[in-house]
């Protein structure tokens, strides 16, 4: 599952030079609330995407067993759990949504999370390896979600960064 990253090298790189030098530990923390702000909308979207996410599976054959999961572990309020942002203002200044697999619920990998941004989930039925099923979900929950955001915050970390560029002269 690949991140979403807001970065300018340039721009960011020589800002962050000029925020060391002008020594100012207040000024960077401003910084980085404001990128972090930036990116919240686009968090925030993600988890609500993922948690509202259908996950539709094959129909049950008639008098076959079934029923509601006996387990208690939500997959889709896992994953947006595991949902983070990231903001740097050091030698490589930006910010970054991801999911972090180590918050990820037990039992669930990257690859789940990238499979079911395809779309298409298969899965052994219970742990059982001989019996597996298919589940569908529509595809792009990450994807389309951050194509959306990412014009506004790149434009939004412009902004901020003109804003303490400003202030720096």
């Amino acid at each position: 599952m690949p991140s979403v990253q807001i970065t300018g090298t340039g721009q960011l790189l020589e800002l962050s030079r000029r925020l060391k030098t002008a020594g100012g530990p207040r000024l960077r923390a401003n910084l980085a609330r404001r990128i972090r702000r930036a990116a919240e909308p686009m968090h925030r979207d993600l988890q609500q995407s993922i948690t509202g996410l259908q996950i539709t599976s094959q129909s049950r054959r008639a008098g076959k067993r079934g029923g509601p999961s006996p387990t208690t572990r939500p997959l889709r309020a896992g994953i947006a759990a595991a949902i983070r942002i990231s903001v740097r203002t050091g030698a490589n200044p930006g910010a970054r949504v991801w999911v972090d697999p180590s918050r990820l619920p037990s039992g669930v990998t990257m690859g789940v999370v990238a499979r079911l941004n395809e779309g298409r989930l298969r899965h052994p039925v219970f742990g059982n390896d001989s019996r597996w099923v298919q589940q569908n979900a529509a595809p792009g929950w990450w994807t389309k979600t951050a194509a959306r955001h990412t014009p506004r915050m790149r434009a939004e970390v412009e902004r901020v960064l003109n804003d303490v560029r400003n202030s720096l002269t």
